[in-house]
Protein backbone atom coordinates (compact mmCIF):
# COMPACT_ATOMS: atom_id res chain seq x y z
CA UNK A 1 0.00 0.00 0.00
CA UNK A 2 1.44 3.34 -0.99
CA UNK A 3 1.23 6.58 0.98
CA UNK A 4 -1.72 8.09 -0.86
CA UNK A 5 -3.78 4.89 -0.54
CA UNK A 6 -3.02 4.70 3.17
CA UNK A 7 -4.02 8.34 3.73
CA UNK A 8 -7.21 7.87 1.70
CA UNK A 9 -8.22 4.73 3.62
CA UNK A 10 -7.45 6.39 6.96
CA UNK A 11 -9.57 9.41 6.00
CA UNK A 12 -12.42 7.11 5.04
CA UNK A 13 -12.10 5.33 8.37
CA UNK A 14 -12.17 8.61 10.30
CA UNK A 15 -15.31 9.67 8.38
CA UNK A 16 -16.98 6.35 9.20
CA UNK A 17 -15.99 6.71 12.85
CA UNK A 18 -17.61 10.17 12.84
CA UNK A 19 -20.97 8.59 12.09
CA UNK A 20 -20.88 6.34 15.17
CA UNK A 21 -22.51 7.16 18.50
CA UNK A 22 -20.38 9.33 20.79
CA UNK A 23 -19.78 6.50 23.26
CA UNK A 24 -18.02 4.40 20.60
CA UNK A 25 -16.56 7.26 18.59
CA UNK A 26 -14.06 8.61 21.13
CA UNK A 27 -12.15 5.34 21.55
CA UNK A 28 -12.03 4.64 17.80
CA UNK A 29 -10.93 8.20 17.02
CA UNK A 30 -8.11 7.78 19.51
CA UNK A 31 -7.07 4.49 17.87
CA UNK A 32 -7.16 6.08 14.42
CA UNK A 33 -4.97 8.95 15.63
CA UNK A 34 -2.51 6.48 17.18
CA UNK A 35 -2.40 4.60 13.89
CA UNK A 36 -1.69 7.81 12.02
CA UNK A 37 1.11 8.73 14.45
CA UNK A 38 2.65 5.27 14.26
CA UNK A 39 2.61 5.50 10.48
CA UNK A 40 4.45 8.83 10.64
CA UNK A 41 6.97 7.37 13.10
CA UNK A 42 7.46 4.33 10.91
CA UNK A 43 8.07 6.49 7.84
CA UNK A 44 10.62 8.51 9.79
CA UNK A 45 12.38 5.34 10.95
CA UNK A 46 12.49 3.93 7.44
CA UNK A 47 13.89 7.19 6.12
CA UNK A 48 16.58 7.24 8.81
CA UNK A 49 17.43 3.62 8.07
CA UNK A 50 17.68 4.37 4.35
CA UNK A 51 20.02 7.29 5.04
CA UNK A 52 22.17 5.05 7.24
CA UNK A 53 22.33 2.40 4.53
CA UNK A 54 23.30 5.00 1.94
CA UNK A 55 26.08 6.24 4.21
CA UNK A 56 27.25 2.66 4.81
CA UNK A 57 27.35 1.97 1.06
CA UNK A 58 29.40 5.11 0.47
CA UNK A 59 31.78 4.24 3.31
CA UNK A 60 32.29 0.75 1.88
CA UNK A 61 33.09 2.22 -1.55
CA UNK A 62 35.71 4.50 0.00
CA UNK A 63 37.18 1.60 1.98
CA UNK A 64 37.39 -0.58 -1.14
CA UNK A 65 39.05 2.25 -3.05
CA UNK A 66 41.56 2.70 -0.22
CA UNK A 67 42.22 -1.05 -0.06
CA UNK A 68 42.93 -1.23 -3.79
CA UNK A 69 45.24 1.79 -3.58
CA UNK A 70 47.08 0.21 -0.64
CA UNK A 71 47.46 -3.05 -2.57
CA UNK A 72 48.87 -1.21 -5.60
CA UNK A 73 51.30 0.70 -3.40
CA UNK A 74 52.32 -2.49 -1.62
CA UNK A 75 52.94 -4.25 -4.93
CA UNK A 76 54.96 -1.32 -6.25
CA UNK A 77 57.09 -1.12 -3.09
CA UNK A 78 57.73 -4.90 -3.09
CA UNK A 79 58.83 -4.63 -6.71
CA UNK A 80 61.21 -1.79 -5.78
CA UNK A 81 62.63 -3.83 -2.89
CA UNK A 82 63.15 -6.87 -5.11
CA UNK A 83 64.97 -4.75 -7.68
CA UNK A 84 67.20 -3.18 -4.99
CA UNK A 85 68.08 -6.57 -3.49
CA UNK A 86 69.30 -7.94 -6.86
Amino acid sequence: MNESTFQMKLSELVKEIGTLPASQRKRLEMLAEETKQRHVDLKKSVSTLQDSLDYLRLSIKYLLFDLEATRRENSYLRKMLDENNK
